[in-house]
């Protein structure tokens, strides 16, 4: 950022520093929206505060705009890259005082046989954006991975993907196993991908579908309000 810009932010005052930093991220501005992070912690601002009223806000807008097709996936990830620049300031923080900003832990991974990446990667922005501590498993995930990250993270969701017709049916193994140990009961489970449907989601008994990105992190939200 040129010093000008600095200046320029720091003239503002909150208000009209957190509207600012709400345009800037959602005109993927990586650098102002870092500098506008800096200068709220700063002036004392909670990082709990800053995450909740600046960037979650911000990427709330670039949700429904992307659900709207008003933006596209170029745009949301520039989006998602200006977030992670000011959550790279937050994140020790809140790690630090284990603030209760975020909504939870969400763990997502492609399933065994799929090495499919690229909605998940987008779904896992859309959900850090809204406010979720992201855990991904990345591709070609058996059962045993999904056990053992529920095991080291309690999740408050888990989320599945798969792009193959052939790897879909593999979501319903793990579902199967969750039911077995007892997990499923208390661990909602999202599926999606783009040849999945609502009745393969219900077929195989899972918690709810996310048919893209932006409406995954909506039921997101709505799953961890109905469990508080």
């Amino acid at each position: 950022m040129a010093d000008g810009e600095d200046i320029i932010l720091r003239d503002l005052n909150d208000t009209d520093l957190v509207e600012q930093m709400k345009d800037d991220l959602y005109d993927g501005m990586a650098a102002e929206v870092h500098e506008g992070t800096q200068i709220l912690l700063e002036r004392g601002w909670d990082a709990g505060d800053v995450l909740s009223e600046a960037l979650v806000e911000g990427m709330r807008i670039v949700g429904i705009d992307f659900r709207d097709g008003i933006l596209f996936v170029p745009e949301v990830l520039q989006c998602a890259g200006a977030m992670k620049s000011g959550m790279e300031l937050l994140r020790p923080i809140l790690a630090s005082t284990d603030s209760k900003a975020s909504l939870g832990t969400y763990v997502i991974g492609t399933v065994k046989g799929d090495i499919h990446d690229i909605g998940k990667n987008l779904v896992g922005m859309m959900l850090e954006g809204a406010g979720f501590e992201v855990i991904d498993l990345g591709i070609n995930n058996p059962v045993d991975n999904y056990l053992a990250a529920i095991d080291k993270h309690n999740p408050a969701i888990l989320g599945m993907s798969a792009l193959l017709t052939t790897t879909m049916p593999y979501m319903q193994v793990v579902i199967e196993e969750l039911d077995k140990r007892g997990i499923l009961k208390n661990l909602p489970v999202m599926v999606g991908g783009a040849p999945l449907n609502q009745e393969f989601a219900d077929a195989i008994n899972a918690t709810s579908y996310g048919r893209d990105a932006a409406v995954s992190a909506e039921l997101a939200k709505a799953l961890v309000g109905q469990n508080r």
